[in-house]
């Protein structure tokens, strides 16, 4: 169930076509793939702050919902003054 003032994210395949996804989440866009580790990447295209992401271990093939929520949570560490986590 989705938070008030959330939005429904899209996805479209990446343009690179290298089984990336970009997926906007909350008005924000992200590409989400393969890191060279294997885990999962999240490039924060949208953000203030250019080549700012994060990654994670799990395969990018998992559900939709799960990188929604994964999006979600990096979202809401970030400081809307810098654009980067937070520091506590």
């Amino acid at each position: 169930m989705c938070q008030p003032g959330w939005q429904p994210a899209r996805e479209t395949t990446a343009p690179d076509d290298q089984q990336s996804l970009t997926l906007e989440v909350d008005g924000e866009l992200f590409a989400v793939g393969r890191s060279t580790y294997g885990d999962t990447y999240y490039a924060w295209l949208s953000g203030p702050n250019q080549g700012y992401g994060y990654s994670e271990s799990g395969s990018p093939g998992r559900p939709l919902d799960e990188h929604r929520d994964s999006i979600r949570a990096f979202l809401a560490q970030i400081d809307p003054e810098t654009g980067y986590i937070a520091d506590d």
